[in-house]
């Protein structure tokens, strides 16, 4: 494979995604940059979600936008407002040594007066969603007269999304004299009648599903009871602290529900659904890049356009429909070169699935065991020394708080003292053993990992450090489990 200088790419650009730490070309990039800087063409790109199709398309147009021209030249259409911010920033970060390139997206959900006012401003760049690029369009707020080129992104997804009509609105309102880059990740029929009636001989990259699983991620699954999911996905949570990750369910409800259950024992997460307002999506999703929520509960579609770095894990409560949306889900972890864990909850039921799942994207899964009492209670101790240990006495305690607490421990020496910390510690864990959450019933895979703390090919390394759960929380989840 090309690095990224093979490409045909401006020293500016390339000094970016140096900056960037970016390395090698992912396949789409590799195949499509070239083409898409070679000559003025209509072109599609057939990927997965995960694969760099950001970039892909993103490179090449900044390199074709003249930075003179302050007319808006090129349109990026995106499903979501989550996706459509996600490309302006990264624009933002490839374009940080050209001449100034002004990127504006828009979207609904924000206030349509002052897009109105940005737009203008010399835009040479605009990302939009469907919708609120025909309020703005009907409200003669956006120009596309000079329009050279056209993206249209997760073109399958917005036609999911039910945007047929407003596409072919938009499409109709592009001079004919343009590019028009169509990515998918799959050519349902409705994309291509868009082909054949708004594109002209389209040079094609198809990236092969197969080779689109991310060799960096361990695909795991456990085997456990459907009642007893949300219980084994707690004792994950427990295991590792430090674990970041989207856990998927299949219907709002289950998303909602979930992250109701999850807030009462404790856990830092929050559900991402369509019932929530735009504002709302906004406050949970800035929560968790900020790190304030531990794992995001998502349904497939409300998880279009986010893209948030270094998470460790995707969790699936149950399996696609789609064997598609399976690479989608999984490509949210393990980025920009590191590991991660896709891991699934099936019951004996669903192992069938997860066969044909498997033999259709030629992957292997690794079973794993929901951690035992004994696993958790060691790393809940273990978190437990490591915070005390580091914890922060700089500010100093107050000197009367201080003398009481020095006259009531004055008789201890430091091993009694502690022995005492400890056992107050484990009291709750050691009452509670915990049943095994793990279904033996009718096995058709062979063990992989060991038992106890589940680990599988990318295991579970039990971190320090990191959030505990309370005592009397981990009590209570214990009793129920």
């Amino acid at each position: 494979m090309n690095s990224f200088s093979d490409l045909g790419l401006s020293t500016p650009i390339l000094k970016a995604l140096q900056d960037l730490g970016f390395e090698k070309p992912s396949e789409i990039q590799d195949q499509a940059i070239p083409q898409l800087l070679d000559k003025a063409q209509d072109f599609i790109g057939l990927a997965q979600t995960g694969t760099g199709k950001t970039a892909a398309f993103g490179l090449p147009l900044l390199q074709r936008i003249d930075s003179q021209n302050k007319s808006t030249q090129a349109l990026i259409l995106a499903p979501t407002r989550e996706l459509g911010q996600q490309i302006a920033e990264q624009l933002a970060l490839y374009s940080r040594y050209l001449d100034k390139i002004n990127v504006l997206p828009v979207y609904g959900g924000a206030a349509i007066s002052n897009q109105i006012k940005d737009l203008k401003k010399p835009q040479q760049v605009v990302i939009a969603t469907p919708g609120r690029l025909i309020d703005l369009l009907n409200r003669k707020a956006i120009k596309l007269n000079d329009l050279r080129l056209l993206v249209l992104d997760e073109a399958d997804e917005m036609l999911n999304m039910g945007f047929k009509d407003e596409l072919n609105e938009i499409l109709s309102h592009t001079p004919e004299e343009k590019m028009t880059w169509l990515f998918s990740a799959t050519m349902p029929k409705e994309i291509q009648r868009i082909v054949n009636s708004y594109m002209h001989e389209p040079a094609e990259v198809k990236i092969n599903p197969k080779n689109q699983v991310n060799t960096s991620i361990d695909h795991q699954f456990c085997q456990t009871r459907q009642g007893d999911k949300n219980a084994a996905l707690m004792r994950f949570l427990d295991l590792e602290p430090e674990l970041r990750g989207v856990v998927f369910c299949r219907t709002k409800r289950d998303t909602q529900n979930l992250a109701e259950e999850l807030l009462k024992e404790g856990y830092q997460a929050d559900a991402l659904h369509g019932d929530l307002s735009q504002p709302q999506r906004d406050r949970v999703m800035k929560r968790f890049k900020n790190k304030e929520l531990q794992v995001l509960i998502a349904t497939d579609v409300a998880a279009r356009g986010i893209d948030v770095n270094d998470l460790t894990h995707v969790f699936h409560m149950a399996l696609p429909d789609d064997d598609a949306y399976y690479t989608h889900r999984s490509g949210r972890t393990a980025r920009a070169g590191k590991k991660g864990i896709s891991m699934v909850f099936t019951n004996n039921r669903e192992q069938g699935h997860l066969k044909r799942l498997m033999r259709a994207l030629g992957i292997e899964f690794t079973k794993v065991e929901v951690p035992g009492f004994e696993a958790i209670a060691q790393k809940r101790l273990e978190n437990w020394c490591h915070t005390v240990a580091k914890t922060d006495i700089k500010s100093g305690i107050d000197n009367d708080l201080y003398a009481i607490a020095k006259e009531a421990f004055a008789e201890l020496t430091k091993e009694q003292l502690m022995a005492k910390l400890l056992t107050l510690e484990l009291r709750n864990l050691t009452a509670q053993q915990g049943r095994d959450l793990n279904d033996h019933s009718k096995a058709q895979f062979k063990k992989g990992g060991r038992s106890g703390g589940g680990r599988g090919r990318g295991g579970y390394k039990g971190k320090k450090g990191g959030r505990g759960n309370s005592k009397g929380n981990f009590k209570r989840r214990f009793e129920k489990r």
